[in-house]
């Protein structure tokens, strides 16, 4: 397949570092890519060396969630970005927010698409996008991730094409693309069962927007998942067991719900936790698609997984590839708007599994926040699952630092998921199951099932003396809030 059919683009192929001159001091920059797959490499680096040889530039960077080195890591090293939005997970980039060098906002994903066409961040200057191909009529076909890209092609005044030849053209076909209208004439989302599809393979484009094709072979960054440990196991272990007990009691049906799972090593571990478990024709409604996911396909468990992002290690990445033309009757890539609509994660009925740094004995949520103020990553898509989901699960471990400090606390130092969105949560320790309880029996719930042991008299000593003052949700304001630095301080109990 040629990679390039549209005339107009074809006479717009140029290498990175003149496509790069086109991007200008204060611009926006949207960006394909979706943590991180299928986002632009070759034209950051170049716009990075570009700073780095003395000129004066900073750019308002947008992208889907995050994206690889190429890009966030590159720019932010230099000093090239002024603000950045909606989420990210690199560590140079991290960095300068904590520095005050980048304005960073935390944004839900399924919000931010809309945020963008109704012009919150003012007018996007330029999109750069990493395609599979450029088709006659201009439309562009995404590679591993759909992410924001359909969007920024429709704002962007110029486009810049990464047409990434390391991505096999085999994953053509894989995608479906469609967009809602713009409220109050949105209409449905006609999405009824995990596999439908509802729009095109390939990313509207004017072909007169496209201002520059780069060529480049740079692969996607590849996450690292580490060895599943036994606390994962345990985790996975005590939501099977859920399942089966929801399944006896009809709350489920035998092959559940569409599943959802965070990124990471904990929720990689709970999926594939699955691949033993007695479920089957099982499918996935989530955001990302990650190893344990292909190892549910593979078994046969999974009949069909729905995602906007393709993430697999550097490990499963050849098999991935060797795979993809069976994959297709399997996955299917949407925009964000789509993988993370409530209207389509409320219809379907998810069961949203997502990972928390710490959670209060009330059922509160911190999954974005160390210690209150220093942030990891960022919200990403959970707000969207949790809040919409048939049922909402946190895990987390239930210590941290080596035990320094306990993962279930009198109150969170951070809030991004209130006790209202969430029904379970699970650490190695056991499962909470929050429905139809009122808070102390929440707290109660918590302590007793998912605190670690050498926590667990602390946090029902707090709870006893708070609960002298009656209230609804008793606490000790102070004592709460002094729980975090405290502990740290201490060591190990």
């Amino acid at each position: 397949m040629q990679r390039i059919k549209n005339r107009h683009a074809a006479g717009r192929r140029m290498p990175a570092e003149d496509a790069a001159l086109l991007i200008k001091d204060g611009m926006n920059v949207i960006t394909s890519g979706f943590t991180p797959s299928g986002y632009p490499k070759a034209v950051p680096l170049a716009l990075a060396r570009r700073v780095e040889s003395g000129e004066k530039l900073k750019i308002n960077l947008f992208t889907g969630a995050s994206v690889g080195d190429e890009l966030d890591g590159s720019l932010s090293r230099v000093g090239a970005v002024a603000r950045r939005f909606p989420y990210q997970t690199n560590a140079d980039m991290r960095k300068s927010i904590h520095q005050g060098k980048v304005c960073f906002s935390d944004i839900h994903l399924s919000h931010f698409p809309k945020q963008v066409e109704s012009g919150v961040y003012g007018d996007i200057d330029i999109a750069i996008v990493e395609a599979l191909a450029i088709l006659e009529d201009g439309s562009i076909v995404p590679t591993t991730s759909v992410g924001i890209s359909p969007t920024a092609l429709q704002m962007a005044k110029q486009v810049i094409v990464e047409i990434n030849t390391s991505q096999p053209l085999s994953l053509c076909g894989i995608h479906d693309i469609y967009l809602p209208k713009r409220p109050p004439f949105s209409g449905e989302i006609p999405i009824y069962r995990v596999s439908d599809r509802i729009g095109s393979t390939s990313m509207a484009c004017d072909p007169n927007k496209i201002v520059a094709v780069v060529m480049t072979d740079i692969e996607d960054s590849a996450h690292k998942f580490g060895q599943t440990d036994p606390m994962s196991v345990k985790i996975s272990e005590h939501l099977i067991r859920f399942f089966e007990e929801e399944v006896e009691r009809g709350r489920l049906p035998d092959n559940l719900f569409p599943l959802q799972s965070g990124v990471g090593n904990v929720s990689n571990a709970v999926l594939s936790g699955l691949v033993q478990s007695g479920f089957k024709e099982m499918s996935v409604y989530s955001e990302v698609l990650q190893d344990s996911v292909f190892e549910l396909i593979e078994s046969g468990k999974v009949t069909y997984a729905s995602g906007t992002a393709l993430t697999p290690s550097k490990e499963k990445r050849k098999w991935l590839f060797e795979h993809l033309e069976e994959l297709r009757r399997h996955c299917i890539l949407r925009p964000m708007e789509i993988s993370n609509h409530p209207e389509v994660i409320r219809r379907l009925g998810v069961i949203a599994m997502n990972t928390a740094l710490e959670i209060d004995i009330y059922g509160h949520v911190n999954s974005t926040h160390l210690f209150g103020s220093r942030l990891l990553n960022g919200i990403g898509g959970s707000g969207d699952f949790a809040r919409n989901s048939y049922i909402s699960i946190f895990t987390t471990s239930s210590i941290a630092l080596e035990g320094k400090v306990s993962s279930i606390v009198p109150k969170v130092s951070h809030t991004d998921h209130t006790e209202h969105d969430v029904h379970i949560v699970v650490t190695e320790q056991g499962l909470a199951d929050l429905r139809a309880l009122a808070p102390v029996e929440r707290a109660e719930a918590i302590i007793e099932n998912c605190a670690h042991p050498m926590y667990r008299s602390r946090l029902r000593e707090y709870l006893h003396r708070a609960m002298k003052q009656p209230s609804h949700e008793p606490h000790l304001l102070e004592e709460a809030l002094s729980w975090h630095v405290r502990y740290l301080k201490e060591g190990s109990m």
